[in-house]
């Protein structure tokens, strides 16, 4: 029987329903994006054009979710790299917007480099559990220079094979990326069919469409880009001062944003992924491991299984600034609820500090968690063959169940969960192995992973084309 959990219950999400359609009527959004507030015009919306508020009929919402599909894939350049939503299993998703490193070797909290950018881009590409990328740490690509931005990308897809998520900061940058998948994945039939790409929308909560990057998007239309719509409100902040209130605001404004994209684009997949948190009540600072954040993952994935669409959740924060205990208890804690839900997508491995540090360390530990919370999620197999009363039978009164077949034929099966991570050895075995920490476990396993590992070769005409493009794109620069 696969464990299943409720966080809220049918007529509690029937309620955040009737109550978003309701403040997405009389409250409405302020829709900064001209081209935005036209769409949503033409689509039945009630605009003002002077304070930019729009106002959401309920036929609007309605029919805008019946629009989105329900079924697709998320591809890559790998071959067979598709990731199918709603299909009832969990990839990782690596975060983005670290602005630091933490280095294990000297304990430095120091810039990301290139090459702390490479060794991460590595290990996610190296590691089958983390599906999708977006950018970990800036390694040198930062700033307004086009150029940097298709460095960025021909680097991206020469050391990542899988499927990528990002969102873009200027209409320049979405006609350029555009450019860059047609070279690397084929023409816009292809990239239709195969969605290598997704993009992420984040409204600015509270209850504000932006322009820069929803116009930035805008100017993707065409190409069938899977939209990840990520509103974050913050519980007492930019949220309400409760975990439902939060939670409602959150779902009107990625409903909002899902009207928006399904006028533009009838048929858009989009995928329901906000992410509501909390901050710290002393300081009013988000500092990510709240245990609250929990349930939000949980509740985002219940509402979105309500839509019946793919969710992505984002939980895994932390406080600490330093691999341990708290950093994977808290980790651990907030994974733990949303993937008894069944999200499709878990956002966030191998960040500290409120999502602000990369920690190569900390994300294999944090795959070792998830891999825990999924088979925590697959519960217990009640399969006819699985209650073995034969066996039992066999064994008898004082028996053991060493030497039996079906003993032998569970432990070739996988029945139990053997940890590739930390020591599982005795405790004599552990002492004469110099008292190990789990960190320097890990930095073996690091090493382990990255040892054969070589990315998939880019087609050698793909990065030609690309070459041209960034030298193109620099003397546009200069």
């Amino acid at each position: 029987m696969k464990a299943q959990l409720q966080m809220l219950t049918a007529d509690e999400r029937a309620q955040v329903h009737e109550r978003s359609l309701k403040l997405l009527a009389t409250t409405g959004v302020r829709v900064l994006s001209e081209r935005g507030r036209q769409i949503l015009r033409d689509a039945g919306a009630e605009v003002n054009e002077i304070t930019h508020l729009v106002k959401f009929p309920r036929n609007l919402v309605e029919e805008s979710l019946q629009l989105a599909p329900r079924k697709f894939n998320l591809g890559g350049r790998r071959p067979g790299w598709d990731l199918e939503m709603n299909a009832g299993y969990c990839n990782l998703l690596a975060d983005g917007g670290a602005v630091s490193v933490l280095d294990w070797e000297s304990g430095e909290i120091r810039p990301g480099t290139f090459d702390d950018w490479l060794l991460a881009t590595h290990l996610i590409d190296a590691i089958d559990e983390i599906g999708v990328y977006w950018n970990m740490v800036e390694g040198g690509f930062s700033g307004k220079s086009l150029g940097n931005y298709v460095s960025y990308w021909r680097n991206l897809v020469k050391n990542c094979s899988k499927h990528i998520q990002d969102s873009s900061d200027s209409i320049q940058k979405s006609k350029i990326l555009v450019d860059i998948l047609q070279i690397v994945f084929g023409n816009k039939d292809t990239i239709r069919k195969t969605h290598p790409f997704s993009y992420i929308l984040c409204p600015m909560s509270p209850l504000v469409i932006d322009d820069t990057y929803t116009d930035s998007y805008l100017e993707t239309l065409g190409y069938d880009f899977p939209v990840a719509i990520m509103p974050m409100p913050l519980m007492g902040a930019t949220g309400p001062a409760s975990v439902i209130s939060t939670l409602l605001l959150a779902n009107s404004e990625a409903l909002a944003m899902l009207c928006l994209v399904e006028a533009a684009a009838p048929g858009t997949p989009v995928i329901y992924a906000p992410i509501p948190q909390a901050v710290e009540p002393h300081t009013w600072r988000y500092t990510g491991g709240a245990v609250e954040n929990s349930l939000f993952g949980a509740a985002v994935t219940e509402m979105g299984r309500f839509y019946n669409l793919p969710v992505e959740g984002s939980t895994g924060g932390t406080d600490q600034y330093y691999p341990g205990a708290q950093a994977s208890y808290e980790r651990a804690i907030n994974w733990s609820l949303p993937s008894l839900a069944s999200p499709d997508i878990l956002v966030g491995p191998g960040l500290l500090g409120g999502s602000t540090i990369l920690c190569v360390e900390q994300m294999v530990m944090d795959v070792e968690i998830f891999r825990r919370c999924i088979r925590l999620s697959e519960g217990i197999d009640v399969d006819p063959e699985k209650w073995l009363e034969s066996s039992i039978a066999d064994a008898g009164p004082g028996g053991n169940f060493l030497n039996q077949k079906s003993t032998l034929k569970a432990v070739r099966d996988g029945i139990w969960y053997l940890s590739e991570v930390g020591f599982h050895d005795t405790y004599e075995k552990w002492k004469a192995a110099g008292m190990p920490d789990v960190i320097d476990e890990i930095q073996s396993t690091v090493k382990n992973i990255l040892k054969d590992y070589q990315p998939l070769p880019l087609d050698t005409q793909a990065d030609r084309e690309l070459e041209r493009l960034e030298r193109m794109v620099r003397e546009l620069d200069n």
